[in-house]
C-alpha cells in the first residue's frame, strides 16, 4: 500500500503582506532620502567653495603678473547700451587652465561681436558654475544691454564691484563720482573701467580696509527669470559683477521677481546686481581678498557685508557678525 505523499504549497505573501512590505520601503525611503540630500549639498557646497578659491588663486597669480588686479570689465563708455570689452572671468582664464579659450578671445573686437561667440557660448567646468545651481549648461539670452538678443553661457559667480545706494553702480564706469554719485572709496577690488571716468584697475595695496576684511567674488542665481541669471563671460554691467546695496537685504534673496515685488530705492536695478544662491539654508559663498571663501547667509546685516564690499571706505568690521 503506497502512501500519497502530500506536498505542501509554497507560502506566498498575502496582499496584506505586501502592502506592508512595500510602507516599510516607502518610510524608510522617507527617513533617508533627507540625509542623502543634506550629504548630496553638504559635498556641493564643498565643491562650490573650492570653485572660488580656485578663482581666488587665479586673481591673485594675475595680480602678480599684472601688479593689479583684472577690471570687472571694460566698457566702451558709460552704462547703458555701450558695448563691452574683457572682463575679469575672461582676464583669468589662462590661470584656469583654460589658455586655449583665452586665446581665442579676440580683444580687438566687442564682447558681443560673432568672432567672440564660442569663448562666451563656452561651457567652463567646474570652475565658473557652481554644482548646487540650476541648469548652467544652458545657453540663454540676457534681458539687457548690447548683447540682448545674443547667446551667452550661463554661470554661477559674480565679482562684488563695491557698494551702492540702489542709484549708481560701479558695474557703470560712470557711477563713480565725479560723473555719478558713488563716493570713489566705495568703489570694490573688481569693478568696471573706461577711459570717461579714469578708474583704474585695483591693486592690493589699494585694499585699504584689508584683504581679509573685503569680499572680491560671490554667487548669484536666480529660480525664476533666466534672462536674469549670472552669464560669466557677458561683461555688460550686472551680468557678471554685483553690488551690495545699502539697506536693502532683499537683494540677497533668489527669487528675482519676489526681489522686485518687494521694492526699494532703485526699483529693480537692486536685484539686478544681487547675490544668492540655491544652497539650502540660504547660504552664499563669498571669496575674500586674502583667499579665503566663508559661508555668509542671506539673514546677514546688509550694513555688514556693504562695509565688506568696499575697498577704502574705513569700516570697522566684527566678522563675528557673519
Amino acid at each position: 500500500m503506497h502512501r500519497v505523499r502530500q506536498h505542501r504549497g509554497v507560502h506566498a505573501f498575502t496582499l496584506i503582506e505586501l502592502l506592508v512590505v512595500i510602507a516599510i520601503i516607502g518610510l524608510l525611503m522617507a527617513l533617508l532620502l533627507p540625509a542623502i540630500q543634506r550629504v548630496r549639498e553638504a559635498a556641493n557646497r564643498m565643491r562650490c567653495s573650492n570653485n572660488l578659491k580656485q578663482i581666488g588663486i587665479a586673481l591673485h597669480n594675475y595680480h602678480n603678473d599684472y601688479n593689479s588686479f583684472p577690471p570687472g570689465g571694460v566698457t566702451e563708455g558709460c552704462c547703458c547700451g555701450t558695448r563691452s570689452g574683457i572682463t575679469w572671468t575672461i582676464a583669468i582664464l589662462p590661470y584656469m587652465e583654460q589658455d586655449a579659450l583665452y586665446k581665442q578671445y579676440n580683444q580687438n573686437a566687442f564682447n558681443e561681436d560673432t568672432v567672440n561667440a564660442p569663448v562666451v557660448q563656452a561651457l567652463v567646468k567646474p570652475y565658473y558654475t557652481c554644482p548646487s545651481d540650476i541648469e548652467t549648461d544652458r545657453l540663454d539670452q540676457p534681458e539687457s544691454g548690447p548683447g540682448s538678443g545674443l547667446l551667452y553661457r550661463r554661470g554661477s559667480y559674480r565679482a562684488v564691484s563695491g557698494g551702492s545706494t540702489g542709484l549708481d553702480w560701479f558695474d557703470d564706469c560712470c557711477g563713480a563720482q565725479p560723473r555719478g554719485s558713488l563716493p570713489r572709496n566705495w568703489r570694490g577690488a573688481l569693478h568696471s573701467t573706461c577711459q570717461l571716468n579714469n578708474l583704474t584697475t585695483e591693486r592690493i595695496d589699494d585694499i585699504q580696509d584689508g584683504t581679509s576684511n573685503t569680499i572680491i567674488v560671490g554667487e548669484y542665481t536666480n529660480r525664476d527669470r533666466p534672462g536674469r541669471r549670472t552669464f560669466w563671460a557677458y561683461t555688460y554691467t550686472s551680468y557678471n559683477q554685483s553690488s551690495i546695496i545699502q539697506g536693502q537685504s532683499r537683494s540677497l534673496i533668489n527669487e528675482y521677481n519676489r526681489c522686485v515685488a518687494i521694492g526699494g530705492t532703485g526699483g529693480s536695478n537692486p536685484c539686478k546686481r544681487g547675490f544668492a544662491s540655491m544652497h539650502a539654508g540660504g547660504i552664499i559663498n563669498f571669496l575674500f581678498g586674502d583667499g579665503r571663501v566663508l559661508p555668509i547667509r542671506n539673514t546677514v546685516d546688509i550694513n555688514l557685508l556693504f562695509a565688506l564690499a568696499t575697498i577704502q571706505n574705513g569700516e570697522v568690521v566684527n566678522l563675528g557678525g557673519l
